[in-house]
């Protein structure tokens, strides 16, 4: 047992591989050896690094990379806009074969830049979950399209993608928080989160990318200290972790009994 575990009551965490509560971390292309440092401080914490955007091509130690979290138990795979530069030239059968080479037990799916419709997203996710665990995203990296974007949009895409066989969607907001479920001025859209979170959907099902501390302490208050998490810095797992367990202000008070605070009044 840890020190916290013998005199600290903490939330429940469920412990690796877990189903809920699960932490994305972004990889922008890392020096090596910085990346395997993180992932021996923070692999404890961390579920799923995404290889952000097309940094997988380019990035000469992916390799050993994806050797390091196979060892560390954690997954992998690569971002949405890959999916997107393959789909537009018409190269969907290579995409799929790229992931057969690296032996990705996930995927993410997206139409965040190209002219793809929502309808035939996930229609590639119904043909890739026929193979593949399946992370689709929902809402556009333009941030003025996001912006216009209704919640009724939202709840209708992430339901279609569930309904086609995604494992997890996806909310966008980028690995700035400056669009999708964020205004351009970096604000969360408090309402469309809302009117997601009380739909009816299976909020186990979500993944809001939060790559601020901002973010994370929203999320954690609003869901609770098992939300899905993506786009956090891999120097951040520690951190995030904490906030989770309520061991930082933002959340110290958040998961006590109601009166805690009472004794500590004089009298």
């Amino acid at each position: 047992m840890t020190f916290n575990e013998n005199y600290l009551d903490l939330p429940n965490r469920a412990e690796k591989p877990r189903q809920v509560g699960l932490t994305m971390a972004i990889d922008k292309g890392s020096p090596l050896h910085y990346f395997a440092d993180l992932i021996e401080s923070g692999g404890d914490y961390v579920d799923f690094v995404k290889f952000g955007w097309g940094t997988s091509v380019v990035d000469k130690f992916l390799r050993e990379k994806i050797d390091i979290l196979r060892d560390a138990g954690v997954d992998f795979y690569f971002g949405g806009t890959l999916f997107e530069k393959y789909v537009l030239q018409n190269r969907f059968a290579e995409f799929r074969d790229l992931c057969w080479y690296y032996d990705c037990q996930y995927l993410e799916v997206s139409n965040g830049t190209i002219n793809l419709s929502d309808a035939r997203k996930s229609q590639y996710v119904a043909e890739l979950a026929k193979d593949f665990k399946v992370i689709s995203e929902v809402g556009s990296k333009d941030q003025l399209k996001s912006e216009n974007m209704a919640p009724n949009k939202w709840i209708g895409y992430i339901s279609d993608d569930v309904d086609a066989g995604a494992t997890l969607v996806t909310l966008e907001t980028r690995e700035g928080g400056k669009s999708g479920m964020c205004r351009p001025n970096g604000d969360l859209r408090i309402g469309l989160v809302e009117e997601i979170v009380t739909s009816g959907l299976d909020v186990d099902r979500l993944l809001f990318e939060a790559p601020s501390s901002e973010l994370q302490n929203y999320f954690v208050k609003r869901v609770g200290p098992n939300v899905n998490l993506g786009n956090v810095a891999p120097a951040d797992l520690v951190g995030l972790e904490t906030i989770r367990l309520g061991l930082r202000s933002e959340t110290l008070m958040e998961f006590e009994p109601v009166g805690t605070e009472s004794w500590l009044i004089d009298a």
